[in-house]
């Protein structure tokens, strides 16, 4: 049976192509794959498909026959730019905060003068660096060998605009935590100690959220499932909230934060705070969406509140 499907821009209602080589059962995955084949630029993840010109983007896996199409059908396309590697993006909006935090810490001299790299420094510069550099070296690390990504790419565009939130707080940190005049806290050990140990307690248990959730989903897979809590103690924050991957990470900011007693490292995790709420808040939605029976008790990423 001969399928036809003709492929309009959803911007300017332009007839980009007519598609006869498709059946009922075509998925839009190989509806994208012979729209590559006429338009060659235009391959299968820079590709988005609706059955309304602003409409919600269809899922490689639906059919043409599950969106109502017998023997002809209309799909509007949007082009979503040139795409690029999760995993390079992460790899890059990572390393870059790494390398510039330990630029201010290693070589004062060239950043606040010669004089600089002849001063003593206090105890919890040294110990706020080390904490800087264990959080990005794991989120390194995890990226490589820990996260499965849902989908391969992301706009190029992104890679630019999250390496300059990332690498523009990490200078931002780095120039008053390591700064010559720089005061430590006022509580002095007490203090140090306290935020060190929230910092640490926050980052294993914002490891342990990662491997959880990569347990839910078989290597080279789209699977989603419901995460719960299982027999390591840090994830029975699943128990409360639906992305506690964002709460274990904004406590650890603001351990770093009462650490270093640094207006800075404030404001870094205020910003943070904001967008891994938003985030949570979307996650949220979509598993109460996507799975009928989901916990209704829990909240998006602080528990009994947000």
């Amino acid at each position: 049976m001969v399928f036809e499907v003709q492929v309009t821009d959803a911007k300017s209602s332009k007839v980009l192509a007519t598609i006869a080589t498709l059946s009922p059962s075509s998925a839009i995955s190989d509806v994208k794959k012979a729209f590559q084949r006429i338009k060659s630029k235009y391959y299968p993840d820079r590709q988005s498909f609706r059955t309304e010109p602003r409409g919600k983007s269809l899922k490689d896996d639906q059919t043409l026959e599950s969106l109502g199409m017998k023997s002809s059908g209309e799909l509007f396309f949007k082009d979503l730019g040139p795409q690029v590697g999760w995993t390079t993006v992460f790899l890059t909006e990572y390393a870059g905060p790494l390398a510039i935090y330990l630029g201010f810490y290693t070589r004062p001299a060239i950043i606040y003068g010669a004089e600089a790299a002849l001063q003593p420094r206090a105890f919890v510069v040294d110990v706020a660096a080390a904490c800087w550099t264990f959080h990005y070296a794991k989120r390194l690390f995890e990226t490589v060998f820990i996260h499965r990504f849902s989908h391969a790419t992301m706009p190029i565009f992104n890679i630019f605009k999250n390496s300059i939130y990332y690498w523009g707080f990490a200078a931002f940190v780095a120039y008053f935590v390591n700064h010559p005049l720089y005061t430590p806290p006022v509580y002095g050990d007490l203090q140090i100690y306290g935020g060190l140990a929230a910092f640490a307690f926050a980052e294993l248990g914002n490891l342990s959220i990662h491997l959880a959730l990569r347990n839910l989903r078989p290597a080279g897979s789209k699977v989603r499932r419901i995460p719960y809590p299982t027999a390591n103690p840090f994830t029975w924050l699943f128990g409360f909230v639906s992305c506690p991957n964002y709460t274990y990470e904004t406590m650890a900011w603001v351990g770093f934060t009462v650490m270093t007693q640094c207006l800075p490292a404030g404001l870094f995790t205020l910003a943070g705070f904001y967008q891994m709420t938003m985030w949570a808040f979307g996650k949220h939605r979509n598993y109460r969406k996507d799975f009928k029976d989901y916990p209704r008790g829990r909240k998006p990423i602080l528990p009994f509140l947000l």
